[in-house]
């Protein structure tokens, strides 16, 4: 049986909500098997971080140094090569940075790559049915993974749901030793600044409900029946990026990886897709609602109810029931 690992993301002594998701791939991936938290970076957020993960993970490896405040794939992946067992399963979610590390870690390992799962088909032997979304999400692909020499695995981010919260007191091994023999690399690059993105006149990162809109409005003057219906809902209007691109809405109000991360407790999505840029930027799992005429579009794995429909036609008339209502 392969040792299973899940490399913990983590921001300003804050563990991501990804983690659990990862544990929950990996139950899925192997049901006996235990998990084990990788946590890299500098303390004090490591151990914070760590002790956190202990809640969820049987045992919680870390690494800790100050060159390791910034995730800079180029330094970690060769201290990842060192510490990991060979033929080990490494989880990640499929976010920026491990679309950075994971790739080159695979050849380092000798181990399969894996990205951007959303789910485990089967499993037969050391060969993994899993599937893949391309074409954003036009077409689900089935692919056959051999898992004999270890993998690298990145998954879709909200694909993977824990059923229950843990309560765990786990382990905490540090590692740092170990991962750090033979010295920290030079990187080719550096970390200079990080820029957060505008305030804007409503910090949608705050938002306890949203309603968020993507391509599917189809003509910038069709954006008055999301704010009607945001209105009528006691919500914050929110956009994928094409939306943005188009300068349809302001950079502010866009979620994903390269825009807010968001947090609420209702999430209504209206003509999105579902990219993972998108899906990475929604934290916390919170009801999602899905509106898409797409039957096929990857939103639908991750929402908790699922509407097959035009936007235009569906949007007013759900207003329309909600004014009802509220009168």
């Amino acid at each position: 049986m392969a040792q299973i690992f899940a490399y913990i993301l983590h921001q300003n002594g804050v563990m991501d909500d990804t983690a659990v998701e990862l544990l929950a791939a990996g139950a899925a991936l192997e049901p006996d098997a235990s998990v084990t938290a990788l946590v890299v970076g500098s303390n004090p957020d490591v151990e914070q971080v760590s002790r956190e993960a202990a809640r969820s993970f049987d045992t919680v490896w870390k690494v800790a140094g100050e060159a390791l405040a910034y995730p800079n794939a180029e330094v970690i992946r060769p201290l990842l090569a060192r510490l990991l067992p060979k033929g080990s399963i490494l989880l990640m979610p499929h976010e920026h940075f491990s679309m950075d590390l994971a790739p080159g870690l695979s050849v380092l390992l000798e181990a399969a790559y894996l990205p951007d799962a959303v789910a485990f088909e089967e499993r037969q032997g050391q060969t993994l049915k899993a599937v893949r979304e391309e074409f954003n999400g036009m077409v689900s692909t089935h692919v056959a993974c051999d898992l004999s020499s270890g993998a690298v695995i990145t998954l879709r981010p909200g694909a993977f749901a824990l059923d229950q919260e843990q309560g765990k007191n786990g382990q905490v091994v540090d590692k740092t030793e170990q991962a750090l023999q033979g010295g920290i690399p030079e990187p080719l690059r550096r970390f200079l600044e990080l820029v957060e993105a505008e305030a804007g006149d409503v910090d949608i990162s705050k938002s306890e409900v949203l309603v968020s809109v993507g391509r599917g409005i189809e003509d910038q003057e069709n954006l008055e029946i999301i704010h009607e219906l945001a209105e009528a809902m006691g919500a914050d209007v929110s956009c994928s990026r094409p939306i943005v691109d188009a300068k349809w809405m302001e950079k502010s109000r866009q979620v994903g990886t390269s825009g807010k991360t968001v947090k609420p407790k209702v999430y209504l999505a209206l003509g999105i897709s579902g990219s993972f840029q998108h899906l990475g930027g929604i934290k916390g799992a919170p009801f999602m609602v899905a509106v898409n005429k797409n039957p096929k579009a990857p939103i639908f794995q991750v929402a908790d109810v699922g509407v097959v429909a035009d936007i235009l036609d569906f949007v007013p008339q759900l207003t329309e029931k909600i004014e009802e209502t509220a009168k």
